[in-house]
């Protein structure tokens, strides 16, 4: 009898953990609610493969654009392997997304202010957001508006583009998302958001230093984007002129010390990586912050360049060649901001 009992109690037991582990799996897609508030290049790879894996993803997108997706799906042709997916919502308005316990910006830096407004009212106590644009102040912007619990730090790795409405292509590089905590804490949430990204195949890392990380990109970006747009030729001529790679080398000798003067552990080592990924740069290659300035799009300037000259400023450190190449753009700058007023 007592043996009888045994083997039904613990059938029950295992019945009851397979039952357990089911339901924390359906729980989870269940639960998680992830916004992806921009549909370019960025936001629309890494959100249609959120969506492709058959998470919960509301995508924010607009005009042609929006129409394309809320009809046919979002499309993504990829070296990795294409794919067509529909969101759970595509809309222009916050209002009408469920409320997020992700959201991941695809915007670009600038437009980081005006969209945290945007979002602030369905921004819960818990809901996680999660920056992946360039630039090395995003976070504290992103403080500026929701509470410091809310927000979480990170970049990604990815040569993709808006191909036309309803259609992103992923052209190069192996994309990859690099985000943790601002005090590098290996956090519940943390890790939960690494099972979601792992889940849908996405390359994803939580390093020991999220702020050495984002400066060691933003290094690289700040010092090819503002020369490329003085110049309006591709890297591989600027690095074949003996006197534009020096004036590279010295805009990011600038960018070290304000790094360091915050604190940032950049090093002689770093400068080198850097232009290690200079020289490999393929030719016709160009930043997309120098695309936007010749084609005259609102671009990055101020949160590149013009973030290293105010903060050098602010921090007592000389930052002559960033300053030049600063002040001879903010001028095409100003009018490209006009124009979308």
């Amino acid at each position: 009898m007592f043996r009888h009992f045994r083997e039904n109690t613990l059938e029950f037991i295992t019945g009851w953990r397979v039952f357990l582990i089911i339901f924390a799996k359906f729980d989870k897609n269940r639960i998680m609610e992830i916004l992806v508030y921009g549909i370019g290049g960025v936001g629309g790879y890494f959100g249609g493969k959120l969506a492709n894996a058959g998470l919960n993803v509301s995508m924010i997108a607009r005009g042609k654009h929006l129409k394309a997706i809320q009809k046919h799906g979002l499309e993504v042709e990829s070296i990795n392997g294409n794919f067509k997916v529909k969101p759970k919502m595509a809309t222009s308005n916050v209002a009408e997304v469920p409320k997020p316990d992700l959201v991941i910006l695809g915007i670009k830096s600038w437009q980081i202010p005006s969209v945290a407004g945007e979002l602030k009212p369905i921004i819960g106590e818990n809901t996680m957001v999660l920056p992946l644009q360039n630039g090395a102040d995003n976070y504290e912007k992103l403080i500026e508006v929701f509470p410091k619990k809310n927000v979480l730090a990170g970049l990604c790795f990815i040569v993709s583009f808006l191909e036309k409405p309803g259609k992103i292509k992923h052209a190069a590089f192996e994309p990859k998302i690099t985000f943790g905590e601002v005090d590098n804490s290996k956090s519940d949430r943390i890790l939960k958001v690494k099972d979601f990204f792992d889940e849908a195949g996405i390359e994803n890392s939580i390093p020991e230093n999220i702020q050495l990380e984002i400066w060691k990109k933003f290094l690289f970006i700040c010092t090819v984007s503002g020369i490329g747009g003085l110049t309006r030729v591709s890297i591989d001529k600027i690095r074949e002129s003996e006197y534009l790679l020096e004036m590279m080398r010295t805009t990011a000798k600038e960018i070290i010390a304000v790094g360091q003067a915050k604190n940032i552990p950049l090093t002689e080592k770093h400068l080198e990586m850097v232009f290690e990924i200079i020289n490999s740069q393929p030719k016709g290659n160009t930043a997309s912050t120098q695309r936007d300035i010749m084609q005259g799009k609102p671009s990055e300037l101020e949160n590149f360049n013009g973030y290293i000259v105010k903060q050098g400023k602010k921090l007592g450190v000389e930052t002559p060649v960033n300053r030049y190449i600063y002040e001879c753009l903010k001028p095409m700058e100003e009018e490209a901001r006009k124009s979308k007023e």
